[in-house]
């Protein structure tokens, strides 16, 4: 399956949070941070408790995003469910 989401992305300025934007305010923690490719929100992903980065595609139906751990540079389509090995 081809996913087209990732096709006309325009940079976003990322959130400038130090972290998981939602956990910060429950005072909870976060496993790896995730970042949506449409508007910059920074969440966690589905190995944290609390799964942001998710909750935020089922909020706003933003497709994409992609890791913003150090050394990686992958992107997942929610809607697509693909995963992308490179997204800049």
């Amino acid at each position: 399956m081809s996913c087209h989401h990732f096709d006309d992305l325009k940079p976003v300025k990322r959130s400038s949070t130090r972290g998981c934007e939602e956990c910060l305010k429950m005072h909870s923690y976060w496993i790896h941070l995730r970042e949506c490719l449409v508007c910059g929100h920074v969440a966690c992903c589905d190995s944290s408790p609390n799964k942001h980065a998710t909750k935020h595609f089922h909020v706003t139906k933003h497709p994409v995003m992609r890791s913003i751990e150090p050394d990686e540079s992958w992107g997942w389509c929610f809607v697509d469910e693909v995963m992308v090995e490179s997204v800049e």
